[in-house]
């Protein structure tokens, strides 16, 4: 008998913005996926990403039970068989080779899974390996770094006041097409024109006039590399000029004037040359935002990713305090999560241990994953033998990716959880596919912790558990109990864990929260009664609450982020300076995203890629080499032309873009790209293959403050073909 169609409201988990959705499903099919106008948070608006989770529910190519790799391809085969197999490999490996000779590398998609977030662990600690890896280190430790340090958390990031800021200051982001990004803000540019329309203005710094600059008040291209200068002068500015404002904070942070000594040799004049803008530029920016009601400087991929990305994130920190624009209204400011992950979670080891070859420091139990390739092809004690792949796609998504798909093939043994044949689990020998997101209960326990606004939103499973199917949460406490069982270790608490399930874990969280009592009451049940969210209010001022040291102070660890100015005076000023010593042809690389691509992931999405004309060779008009028409003349490239760009690692042949939003040497590739490695099931994304930026980008070149990756400002050259 037909069913009748069922209205369900649930959340997109395809970007941070956590926007509500509308689904209309029948029996088992989803119908149609839309915004959930009743949500208080997002208010109706979804981005096309959102209709892509129809596209990877319904997708032929997804793997829907476990496979293992044979001589005819992959097979499949029972779940107990898999489990049993990985779990028991696993064992060996480590009682042959030692604890460290598995490795685990988790992607960013278990960040939007409940279950990976809180149940995951219990396997990563059963392995107890130090050889573990996140695409953290590609995208956002210093972020987490600056937190550590500052306020004592990792997880502690403070978040731009939005809704009441009159100055937004945006350097190296591109909100309008990643829906903010540590900083959890859905209808963005209704956000955006309303800072505008209160007569406030939106201030982009980037080397691209990207799609957030095409709407702001002002753009100012920057040198890529170059930040950390401009946060220098701007600091500069502050004190030469009288505008500091720490009235409000300095009890916070007592420490916060001896800012003063470290920015003393960075005035505007002496940095303009190298940073691009002019020293009168960079003066009146400072001036503008200080005279503002309110403002906030945030600082995303473009300043994270760069040789002082660490540096330049505490400089914007420091920036936002100094400036009086910290812990208040139209700010930066705190969150007040209800279900706070942060008193259960590790506030973030430091330097515990460094990686075997290159010696990186490990910042929460995790090192740096430029150190993966040459962990696994290093022979020696504590060498890399086999590797657990967690929802990632690293031969992709990380730097020196040819080298890193080639490391893989000398592993005896790769397990991957994921519900594709990807570029990675291609090399797997079993693969554990999970359901898709809207199969399993969600609840936002990382990006409440980075929203513009406090609120709550459960979204229980639009279908009950398929048999022969799995969650995330059920295939690593599979693995736990099984790795815990061959170590000899108890696990009779697993049954009070399969019994609970992570959604009363986050009911506890919830039960126990700041919204526990009073006007909300908050709940499981709660939000069940309430299917669109519940709204919970404004961002609030909250020191010293919100300060995990224990002496509920501000650190301003000036040893160890002011300890990296000698390294800037070197690569920026001194006679040896690696800039002066590149050649007039070299350009510098930087990356770019676009709305209707989520790294690696959507690119097998019919509707992500409907529209692109793609040639023979699988270039797609989203994957191109943008260059200045300027430098196009110079090296004779015409507009479609195919050029060859060469790194110290790599080179890719990809067509040529010619546009005056990229600034004069510089070269911007995509992210996300090169679907073209045999073996992967993605055909859709093997005929808009493009090419990966990251075989291009350099495992050696790092922030050394951190060992984040360095993804722009990469030297590279090019030429016509």
């Amino acid at each position: 008998m037909q069913t009748q169609p069922q209205k369900h409201f649930s959340t997109c988990t395809l970007c941070e913005a956590m926007c509500g959705i509308e689904v209309t499903t029948q029996g088992r099919d989803i119908l149609s996926i839309a915004g959930d106008k009743k949500n208080p948070f997002s208010e109706g608006h979804v981005c096309p990403k959102a209709a892509a989770m129809k596209d990877l529910y319904d997708d032929p190519q997804r793997l829907r039970q476990p496979v293992r790799r044979t001589e005819n391809g992959f097979e499949p085969i029972s779940w107990d068989e898999a489990l049993d197999t990985v779990a028991s490999t696993l064992h060996n490996i480590q009682t042959e080779h030692g604890k460290d000779a598995v490795g685990v590398y988790l992607g960013n998609p278990n960040a939007h899974n409940m279950g990976s977030i809180l149940f995951g662990p219990y396997f990563y600690r059963a392995l107890n390996t130090h050889n573990r890896y996140s695409a953290t280190s590609v995208d956002q430790l210093p972020h987490h770094i600056v937190s550590r340090q500052m306020f004592g958390h990792q997880l502690q990031i403070p978040i731009g006041d939005i809704d009441h800021t009159d100055y937004f200051m945006i350097i190296g982001g591109n909100p309008l097409a990643s829906n903010g990004s540590i900083m959890t803000v859905p209808h963005i540019k209704r956000r955006l024109k309303g800072i505008q329309k209160r007569g406030g203005k939106v201030v982009v710094i980037d080397p691209k006039k990207s799609e957030t600059a095409d709407i702001s008040c002002d753009h100012h291209f920057i040198k890529p590399g170059s930040d950390v200068l401009l946060l220098l002068a701007m600091l500069h500015t502050l004190f030469a000029k009288d505008l500091v404002n720490v009235d409000e904070l300095i009890e916070h942070a007592p420490d916060l004037l001896e800012v003063e000594q470290f920015v003393k040799a960075y005035p505007a004049q002496r940095v303009a040359k190298r940073v691009g803008i002019s020293a009168q530029n960079i003066e009146s920016m400072v001036s503008e935002f200080c005279k503002a009601n309110s403002a906030f400087c945030y600082g995303r991929m473009g300043a994270s990713v760069q040789a002082f990305g660490t540096l330049t994130q505490y400089l914007i920190m420091l920036f936002n305090m100094l400036s009086g624009n910290f812990n208040r209204r139209g700010g930066m400011m705190f969150t007040q999560p209800a279900a706070d992950t942060l008193p259960h979670s590790g506030r973030g080891t430091m330097g515990k241990y460094a990686s075997r070859v290159r010696k990186l420091p490990a910042f929460a139990g995790e090192y740096p994953v430029a150190a993966l390739s040459e962990e696994i092809t290093t022979p020696g004690e504590g060498q890399i033998k086999a590797m657990v792949i967690g929802g990632g796609n690293p031969v992709l998504t990380t730097t020196n990716g040819k080298q890193l798909d080639n490391a893989f093939t000398q592993l005896d043994f790769v397990v991957a959880v994921d519900f594709y044949v990807t570029e990675t689990s291609r090399h797997a020998d079993i693969i554990l596919p999970p359901v898709t997101a809207l199969e399993r209960d969600h609840y936002d326990v990382v990006f409440h912790n980075f929203a513009v606004r406090n609120s709550a939103k459960f979204s229980p499973a639009l279908f009950t558990q398929e048999a022969g199917s799995k969650t995330d949460w059920q295939i690593y406490l599979g693995l736990a109990e099984r790795m815990d069982k061959l170590n000899g270790k108890a696990t009779e608490h697993y049954a009070t864990l399969w019994q609970k399930e992570p959604t009363g874990v986050v009911d506890d969280m919830l039960k126990s929260g700041r919204y526990s009592k009073g006007e909300h009451q908050l709940s499981i049940q709660t939000l069940l009664e309430h299917p669109h969210g519940i709204d919970l209010g404004p961002l609030q001022s909250e020191l010293p609450e919100a300060i995990y040291h224990p002496d509920k102070k501000i650190h301003m660890a000036f040893d160890y982020f002011m300890g990296d100015l000698p390294r800037v005076e070197r690569h920026f000023f001194s006679d040896a300076s690696p800039l002066d010593a590149r050649s007039e042809n070299t350009l510098d690389l930087i990356g770019r995203r676009h709305l209707k691509s989520n790294n690696s992931w959507l690119h097998n999405s019919p509707r992500m890629m409907k529209g692109l004309n793609s040639n023979e060779k699988g270039q797609n008009p989203r994957c191109s080499a943008q260059i200045h028409p300027d430098d196009a003349q110079r090296f004779n490239i015409q507009d479609g032309q195919f050029i060859r760009v060469t790194s110290r690692v790599g080179q890719v042949d990809i067509v040529a873009e010619l546009t005056e939003k990229i600034m004069p040497g510089v070269i911007s590739i995509p992210h996300g790209w090169g679907h073209n490695k045999a073996g992967s099931n993605w055909a859709l994304a093997e005929q808009h293959s493009g090419v990966s930026v990251n075989d291009l980008t350099d495992e050696m070149c790092l922030d050394e403050l951190s060992g984040n990756a360095v993804l722009n400002g990469v030297p590279v050259t090019i030429e016509p073909l």
